[in-house]
């Protein structure tokens, strides 16, 4: 199993590109979001990724990130949707994107993926949302685990840098999933408490955990 490539990018193509590790290519498909986030040719590059095996088929993809590529195994779990499928809708809302929209239960922003309709959307947030709060605390505990260590080139596995210190406000994942647990300690269920960090999120994609905290705790309260 191929889990993960550090090496040179020697080719990008529409949909895929190609790195040098060591001496071999290996080709990895990629959504257009993270081809978009990749460097020039002949520098530095590392892509998590996941085999794809069929009998007449062994095609490699790539992730920047392992909580993108956890998604992506839910997603291709999901009857109807192939590899193909799960790259676009990575594609069109990221990692994060689709944690949002799962724990909001908005099949809609699944179906703005193309080629996705409106049952597969639905379907897809159906078998997925329980799900969203595990995925969503997975990702802190993920990138405090492998940090956003830059490429090396010619290597296949490199040292993860120190997670930064815990007292470091951050937004994005590490964030959600330090909100996620905190209401959890206060005694929200999981589904409650990710339908309201996934919400406060979106409103303010980079906020810190107190924020993000205090924002979930206001949509959570009872209406007057």
């Amino acid at each position: 199993m191929i889990g993960r490539l550090a090496g040179r990018l020697v080719h990008r193509g529409p949909d895929r590109v190609m790195i040098d590790v060591g001496g071999v290519g290996y080709e990895v498909h990629v959504s257009d979001r993270t081809l978009a986030t990749l460097p020039g040719i002949g520098e530095a590059v590392a892509l998590y990724t996941e085999l794809l095996v069929r009998e007449d088929l062994l095609q490699l993809y790539g992730f920047p990130t392992l909580l993108e590529r956890e998604w992506h195994r839910l997603l291709i779990g999901v009857q109807g949707i192939g590899a193909k499928a799960s790259m676009a809708i990575l594609g069109t809302l990221g990692a994060e994107g689709v944690s949002r929209a799962i724990a909001l239960g908005d099949w809609a922003a699944i179906k703005a993926a193309p080629g996705v309709g409106p049952k597969i959307a639905q379907r897809v947030v159906n078998e997925l949302k329980d799900k969203a709060p595990g995925v969503m605390a997975l990702g802190g505990t993920l990138d405090q685990a492998t940090g956003a260590a830059p490429a090396t080139a010619d290597v296949v596995d490199t040292p993860a840098p120190a997670a930064p210190p815990p007292s470091a406000p951050q937004g994005g994942a590490p964030a959600q999933a330090e909100a996620l647990s905190a209401l959890a300690n206060l005694g929200y269920g999981p589904s409650e408490a990710a339908q309201a960090v996934a919400q406060a999120a979106g409103e303010a994609p980079q906020a810190d955990t107190p924020t993000l905290i205090r924002a979930a705790l206001k949509l959570l309260a009872p209406k007057g």
